[in-house]
């Protein structure tokens, strides 16, 4: 079992930044990839940013194309952190964002977080 919590969502002004935490425990040395996803208002979930690994070195990160250039993603191995860095944020960047991961031989088990909400104003 993983579990997953998040924090630093909020309210920010069209422009500004804000950085996401999500902090892991349990078996985090099965987790095969861990990233971002969101959901906004009326829409569906979608993938923001992910590594391609776990709390290892290497692996690559993929990014929404929506995101690319003003989002990041980082961790922290030593923690067992992940974070998600959002700069120039656009009022379209309002949802909730979750942390997720994947564990298992053949990456069939889901681990989601609470979950915490980001509002961006215009």
């Amino acid at each position: 079992q993983v579990q997953l919590v998040e924090s630093g969502g909020g309210l920010v002004q069209a422009g500004g930044s804000l950085r996401l935490s999500c902090a892991a425990s349990g078996t985090i040395f099965r987790i095969k990839n861990m990233g971002w996803y969101r959901q906004g208002p009326g829409r569906q979930r979608e993938l923001v940013a992910a590594f391609t690994t776990g709390f290892t070195s290497g692996g690559s990160i993929n990014y929404a194309d929506s995101v690319k250039g003003r989002f990041t993603i980082a961790r922290d191995n030593a923690k067992n952190t992940m974070y998600l860095q959002m700069n120039s944020l656009k009022p379209e960047d309002t949802a909730v964002y979750y942390c997720h991961a994947v564990t298992g031989p053949f990456l069939q088990d889901d681990y989601w977080g609470q979950g915490t909400p980001v509002t961006v104003s215009s």
